[in-house]
C-alpha cells in the first residue's frame, strides 16, 4: 500500500509542478504575446508583471467568517497526512505473523519475531559470520527478508552468500512452507582497532 501511496502522490506532486512551473514560464517570457496564441480566461499568469497571488485573490474571502477556520483546517490536514506520509517512510512495518500452509486447510501462525531470531542465529553460526540482524516486512503471505551481516576480517563474501541464500534463507522458506522468500541482504565488515606491531 505505501508503495501504491508514493506513487500516487509523487504523481500528483509532479503534475501540480510542472502545471505550475508551466504557467509561470508562459507569463514570465511572455510567450503568448511572442507566440501570438491566447490563454483561456481564469489563467492567473497573463504577462511578465503578474504575480502568482494578487491583492484580490489574498483579500477576496477574509471578511467571512468561514475563510480562516477553512485555510487552518485544511492546512492543518495537509500537515498530518505529509507527517503521516514521512514516518511511513522512514518506519518500514515489521511482520508481526506469517501464515504457514499446513496442508490440512487450516494453516498456522508463526510469529515473524520467532522466524526473524531463529534465521538471524542460523546466519551467525556461518564461518566468518560475527552478527547478523533479520527483519521481515511484506504480507503475511508474501514476507521479505532484509538481512544485514556484520562480516569478520577473514570472511569470504561470496562463499558467505552463497551460504545465506542456499541454507539460511532455504530452512526458513522451506519451514514456512513458502514458494518463495525474497531477500535484500547487506554485507558489512567488522570494524576492528589496528594493531601495532613490535
Amino acid at each position: 500500500m505505501l508503495k501504491t501511496v508514493n506513487r500516487v502522490l509523487l504523481a500528483l506532486a509532479g503534475l501540480g509542478l510542472f502545471a505550475l512551473g508551466g504557467g509561470v514560464l508562459l507569463g514570465g517570457l511572455d510567450l503568448q504575446r511572442r507566440w501570438n496564441f491566447s490563454t483561456p480566461s481564469w489563467w492567473p499568469f497573463t504577462g511578465p508583471d503578474d504575480v502568482v497571488l494578487g491583492t484580490q485573490g489574498r483579500t477576496r474571502f477574509r471578511d467571512n467568517g468561514w475563510w480562516w477556520p477553512v485555510v487552518f483546517a485544511v492546512l492543518g490536514s495537509l500537515l498530518l497526512l505529509l507527517l503521516w506520509w514521512l514516518l511511513a517512510q522512514l518506519h518500514r512495518r515489521r511482520l508481526r505473523e506469517v501464515l504457514v500452509d499446513s496442508g490440512d486447510g487450516g494453516g498456522a501462525r508463526l510469529r515473524g519475531h520467532a522466524l526473524e531470531h531463529v534465521m538471524a542465529a542460523e546466519a551467525e553460526a556461518l564461518e566468518g559470520v560475527s552478527r547478523a540482524h533479520v527483519r521481515l516486512t511484506g504480507r503475511r503471505t508474501a514476507p521479505e527478508a532484509h538481512v544485514q551481516l556484520v562480516l569478520e576480517a577473514h570472511a569470504k563474501p561470496a562463499a558467505t552468500l552463497t551460504l545465506l541464500t542456499g541454507e539460511t534463507l532455504g530452512h526458513a522458506r522451506t519451514s514456512a512452507g513458502l514458494e518463495r522468500l525474497p531477500a535484500k541482504i547487506r554485507l558489512q565488515k567488522k570494524r576492528h582497532r589496528a594493531q601495532r606491531v613490535t
